[in-house]
C-alpha cells in the first residue's frame, strides 16, 4: 500500500515553518535580569490594576450594582491588561 500525495492536498509545511519562525517576535520584558514575555507582564499589571479597581467600587460602595462579580472581574481583568498592552507594546 503506497500513499501518494495529491495534487490537491495543500502542503502545511510553509505554515509550521512561519509559525515557528514568528513565535520569537514576542516583546520580551527584562526584569532583575530574567527574561519575561510581555504578555505575562500585561497580565500582572490587569490583575494589579483589577485589584486597585476593585477597592475603589468597594468605597465608592459601586460594587453592589456589579453583578454577576465573577464576570465583571476577570472581565476588567482581561480590558486593563489588553489596555497596558496597548499602551505599551503596541507597535502600529
Amino acid at each position: 500500500m503506497r500513499f501518494t500525495k495529491s495534487p490537491l492536498t495543500p502542503s502545511f509545511a510553509p505554515l509550521i515553518v512561519l509559525a515557528i519562525a514568528l513565535s520569537a517576535c514576542d516583546p520580551v520584558v527584562n526584569v532583575a535580569g530574567a527574561n519575561f514575555p510581555s504578555w505575562l507582564f500585561c497580565a500582572i499589571c490587569g490583575g494589579v490594576i483589577t485589584a486597585m479597581l476593585r477597592a475603589l467600587f468597594v468605597a465608592t460602595r459601586i460594587e453592589p450594582f456589579l453583578w454577576p462579580l465573577p464576570l465583571v472581574y476577570p472581565s476588567l481583568m482581561i480590558l486593563t491588561g489588553c489596555i497596558v498592552w496597548l499602551i505599551f507594546f503596541n507597535r502600529l
